[in-house]
């Protein structure tokens, strides 16, 4: 099975996920989904060409679909591109420099961001820089991770009893 790193080398694949990003971004229902024939339109890409890259996607967790009918809704699911974002973290970190003395080099990303001061010391004790970014990412990136799990878990455990519980089913 191909590993993130050869998912996201396809443009094709870049660009479907470009276009159901851009669908999460500035959709306005809670969903961001975006049906195949939809992506077709946009990309002008046939629909076999478009189905056999996002069931490549949908196999690496990197979309979502729902099925109704015969017709099929993808939604972005971007949190397997962390292992990608921890990989390149260090490379995009590497040239940054501090011009303020608010800030130290481990924090020059935020550029002139007043960083608590106990922040800052502690920031200032680590060897290299890119050690603090590797760090944060990492910790933010588990925080998010965390946070959807128990999102998950609180619709599974909690919401769908009580819709089906009402009788209502899931708007999506």
């Amino acid at each position: 099975m191909a590993d993130i790193y050869d998912v996201v080398a396809d443009a094709t694949r870049r660009d479907l996920l470009q276009v159901l990003l851009d669908r999460y971004v500035t959709s306005d229902s809670d969903s961001g989904e975006i049906s195949v024939g939809e992506i077709v339109d946009k990309l002008g890409l046939s629909q076999p060409t478009v189905s056999k890259h996002l069931k490549v996607l949908r196999d690496h967790g990197l979309v979502t679909v729902r099925e109704e009918g015969q017709h099929r809704y993808y939604c972005i699911d971007t949190s397997p591109l962390e292992e990608v974002e921890d990989w390149l973290i260090p490379f995009l970190s590497a040239d940054f420099e501090t011009t303020s003395d608010d800030s130290s080099t481990v924090f020059a990303a935020w550029s002139g961001a007043q960083v608590p001061e106990p922040i800052r010391r502690a920031a200032e004790t680590l060897q290299h820089p890119t050690d603090a970014g590797i760090a944060v990412g990492r910790a933010a990136a588990e925080a998010r991770s965390a946070i959807q799990e128990a999102s998950h878990e609180v619709e599974r455990r909690v919401i769908e009893p009580i819709k089906k519980k009402l009788g209502r089913k899931d708007p999506r």
